[in-house]
């Protein structure tokens, strides 16, 4: 983007926040994430999203996306799908450090702990780019105040995919989270196309039990367990009849429940 293009992103959306991109990290050929300035007057709950996008032919061309980063975080990091032919991140892909990007300037969203009924295990699942919402949450103190245990399900296609592996494996020993987290957060990555260490989909896996046997943990109910669901519509659909059969309630910010499911998703 040149200098001339700055006045109009700064001047002319008021809903947006204009926001310099500071690094770029392209994890696959399908797969990227970025970081960029965030203003002081954004404020966000870990697991909410924003709007954010491009200028395109002079108007904002925008994308609901979960933030990655912590509420306390000084900037803010989203992760992304590449589609070629996709409206958005079809350019979205291809920016540098240095470009401006839009950030909206409200987040909302369902995956946070508020819409959630006490319990004792948080179980975060995402597929794809759907583990953003729970980069965010697991690094969350306020997370591990409310509950005894937090597992994080992350189902892809290929080993490649699973982002954020190594930050998430080393957070336990993080010198400012380490303490907190200890051995209360639980990583269970799994692969549906090639060989890995853990192998499925994960409601195949709540199905036959394995995940649990896995993880030394009971299986889920109504009473003790609590879900967050980001991911992709035929994920959503089939875990919630899988939840819905064992007795769970969907909830929401004005009606906490056992379950709660993210709708936004960016597929283009």
């Amino acid at each position: 983007m040149n200098a001339e293009t700055r006045p109009v992103l700064k001047s002319a959306h008021a809903a947006y926040f204009t926001e310099t991109v500071e690094s770029v990290h392209h994890w696959t050929e399908r797969l990227f994430s970025f970081r960029c300035t965030r203003n002081p007057a954004l404020r966000f709950t870990a697991g909410q999203f924003v709007m954010i996008g491009l200028v395109v032919d002079g108007k904002p061309l925008v994308r609901a996306y979960s933030v990655a980063s912590p509420p306390y975080d000084e900037g803010l990091e989203f992760l992304s799908i590449k589609v070629q032919d996709g409206p958005l991140t079809s350019r979205l892909q291809h920016i540098r450090p240095g470009d401006e990007i839009l950030v909206g300037r409200k987040s909302v969203g369902t995956l946070v702990t508020d819409a959630l009924l006490p319990g004792r295990t948080l179980w975060l699942y995402g597929t794809g780019t759907g583990l953003a919402p729970f980069l965010s949450l697991i690094r969350e103190p306020e997370v591990y105040d409310r509950f005894e245990r937090v597992v994080l399900l992350h189902g892809v296609r290929q080993v490649k995919e699973l982002a954020y592996a190594a930050m998430i494996e080393a957070l336990p020993r993080d010198e400012v989270l380490g303490e907190l987290v200890g051995d209360k957060l639980l990583y269970y990555p799994t692969v549906t196309r090639e060989p890995f260490r853990n192998q499925g989909r994960v409601t195949d896996l709540i199905r036959s039990g394995k995940l649990f046997s896995d993880l030394g943990l009971p299986r889920f109910t109504p009473e003790s367990d609590r879900i967050m669901l980001c991911g992709s519509p035929e994920m959503l659909a089939e875990t919630k009849d899988l939840l819905e059969g064992m007795g769970f309630e969907e909830g929401a910010n004005s009606r906490p429940g056992h379950y709660v499911i993210e709708k936004a998703f960016v597929e283009k």
